[in-house]
């Protein structure tokens, strides 16, 4: 890897627009500002025909914007892919099933001046055991594994994933993600789009979510839920004042729904802190809790209506 103070990516008033034979002009893209730092681990959440693809193939150099412009490492996205400086791992295509997993990758490496040793690359994907194997006799979470593998060749600087465990199992993805961690332990900077959002949620420090063309939120993970969802705080009350504090939270400003069970109440409000210093102050609260709403309902409430492209 090389060392670079500039962005790992940069996106200014970007756009993309098809406009298919015979159909209406589609806008995939809708004007992004978008900038990823170096060292960054970013998830890309949203609906089919979100736009994630898209955004993410103009990264790689495989389509140009409409308008706008995309800079990767302070370079068009091309030519930082010429120089190594980006790779990715697709969910489909560039493998040919009669050759083995280790004849790929040599093929693979005698392509760039300067490449990974073709076993260390075989190692940090896990394929050392199956290096023999034919391609065709892979699986399809073994095969992902090999597009990493070839995706490390170059030793780049920022890896984009897209969709990169469809088609794994539970226990595939797990070992992938650690092998993708131990990657990001280097410095390297990880960009995925993924349709698992527990995947978001345990390995993104930061999550982009985009409908209509459009980012509707970025931020970390917990930020975002809390936009999305609020936080639910819980408490413990007397018996006795308990229905007093209900009408009390109730005609509090951003409290949006207040429910009890037994002595406990629960409040979902968007101010949680001032919540809080009530319930523990005026209403006598006791064993606080607060907690954000999960990824999924924030995904949900993020992006609910996108129309598909």
């Amino acid at each position: 890897m090389t060392s670079t103070a500039e962005p790992a990516l940069d996106l200014a008033g970007v756009t993309k627009t098809f406009t298919p034979v015979g159909g209406d002009r589609v806008e995939a893209v809708r004007g992004i500002d978008l900038t990823i730092g170096r060292g960054e681990i970013v998830a890309f959440l949203g609906p089919n025909g979100a736009g994630k693809t898209t955004t993410l193939d103009m990264a790689l150099g495989l389509t140009e914007p409409t308008s706008g412009t995309v800079r990767v490492y302070g370079q068009g996205a091309r030519a930082a892919v010429l120089g190594g400086k980006v790779s990715a791992v697709l969910q489909s295509g560039g493998l040919l099933h009669d050759l083995s997993v280790r004849e790929t990758v040599q093929v693979i490496a005698s392509a760039y001046r300067a490449a990974l040793p073709v076993d260390e690359a075989i190692e940090r994907a896990g394929l050392t055991a199956i290096a023999g194997r034919r391609v065709s006799k892979c699986s399809g979470g073994e095969q992902q594994r090999l597009r990493f593998a070839l995706a490390l060749l170059p030793d780049p600087d920022l890896l984009i994933l897209d969709e990169p465990t469809a088609g794994m199992d539970v226990g595939a993805r797990h070992e992938f993600w650690a092998t993708m961690r131990s990657e990001v332990s280097e410095g390297r900077t990880v960009v995925f789009a993924t349709h698992y959002l527990e995947e978001a949620d345990t390995f993104a420090e930061r999550i982009v979510m985009m409908a209509r063309g459009e980012v509707v939120a970025d931020g970390p993970t917990t930020e975002i839920r809390a936009r999305a969802t609020g936080r639910t705080v819980t408490a413990t009350l007397p018996p006795h004042r308990l229905e007093a504090a209900v009408q009390r939270l109730r005609a509090t400003g951003s409290v949006t729904d207040v429910t009890t069970a037994g002595d406990r109440i629960t409040i979902h409000a968007g101010d949680s802190d001032a919540v809080a210093l009530l319930l523990l102050s005026e209403l006598g609260g006791t064993g606080l809790e607060i907690t954000t709403g999960s990824l999924d309902e924030a995904f949900l409430a993020l992006t609910s209506g996108a129309d598909r492209r």
